[in-house]
Order: structure tokens, then sequence, then C-alpha cells
């Protein structure tokens, strides 16, 4: 089963993934993607505040926010890690359950970077914000760093996150019955 989304002027087949007995999602992956992962950057930094630095969360996230980077002209983008890393000092973590993994995870964020967050903007991406969970994860590292979030972006809003108001997005995604009907 598939759905077939329409988002930044391209066409995608999205496959129809269980998360449950009665849910299905629709699997949006931008990874290998070169064309929608740049038409989503572009739309998306047409509708960004102003920002000093991007965050996204590893791992989907990375290509967008690398993407948005580049054509912004930013020489630094931040990542979110889902594990700490032989090189990062003064660790900070904040811990996420997604509805896309099935178990609760840590985002971590080298305190070297995170000192260069302190009082600045910082601006939230993401392909698909669904429950917030990793949104409210990548907060908390903000905060816990000292930066100021100037905004939440996202190529699309899936489920309750598409009544959120404080998030901009490009496309809805439905949530899906067992037999694929959206939601």
């Amino acid at each position: 089963m598939y759905y077939r989304m329409h988002v930044a002027g391209l066409e995608r087949d999205l496959p129809l993934c269980p998360i449950s007995d009665q849910l299905n999602i629709g699997a949006f992956v931008i990874f290998g993607d070169v064309e929608l992962t740049c038409a989503c950057a572009s739309e998306l930094l047409k509708r960004a505040p102003e920002y000093d630095y991007l965050i996204t969360a590893e791992s989907k996230g990375i290509p967008l926010a690398h993407e948005m980077a580049r054509q912004h002209g930013d020489d630094t983008y931040f990542l979110a890690r889902k594990s700490v890393k032989l090189y990062m000092r003064d660790v900070i973590s904040a811990e996420v359950q997604s509805i896309t993994t099935a178990a609760k995870q840590t985002l971590y964020l080298d305190g070297h970077l995170a000192a260069k967050m302190k009082g600045k903007r910082i601006l939230i991406v993401d392909d698909v914000i669904s429950t917030g969970e990793s949104l409210r994860a990548i907060e908390a590292l903000v905060e816990k760093a000292g930066g100021q979030i100037c905004g939440r972006m996202a190529i699309l809003a899936e489920g309750d996150a598409q009544a959120r108001e404080d998030i901009i997005y490009l496309e809805k995604l439905p949530l899906f019955d067992r037999e694929g009907r959206p939601l």
C-alpha cells in the first residue's frame, strides 16, 4: 500500500508501514532523494524566521539541515546525536520516545557546539513532526545550551502535529487505518 504525496512541487509514493494492529504511517524518507531534499529545503527557507543556527536530530533530518544550511550560506549547523561519539566533550542530553522508534532514546549534543548556541537564535528543523517527542528533546537541548528557539520547521506534519500553531511545515501527512485509508 502506498500514499501519493505532493510536496515542494514534487510527487512521491510513500509506502504505508504498520506501527500497530490498527494504525499505519506513510514512510517519508528523503535519504538519497536529492531532488526532494533540495526542493523542500528551498521551500522551507522561504518561510523560515531569521536564525543564527539550524539544529536537527540524527538521522533523517541531516540531509535537510545540510541542504538548508548550504542554500542559506551557513557554515555550521548542529546535530543532536543518538549516541555519544569519542570526540564529544561536556555532553548534554535529553530523552525522546519517537513514534518511529520502538524504545526510548537519548539525544546528545557536544558541549563545544552547545557553547556556540548560547544567546543565539536556533531554528529546529526535521523531516516529519508527528507526536512532537523528538522536537521536545531538541528543545530541551537548546534550552540547556542557552540558545533561543526562534522556530520549529518540518517538511511534513503528521497526526496531531497538524493542529500545532508553533510549527511551520510544507504539507500534512495523514495517519492511516489498517487498510490504508487516511484517518
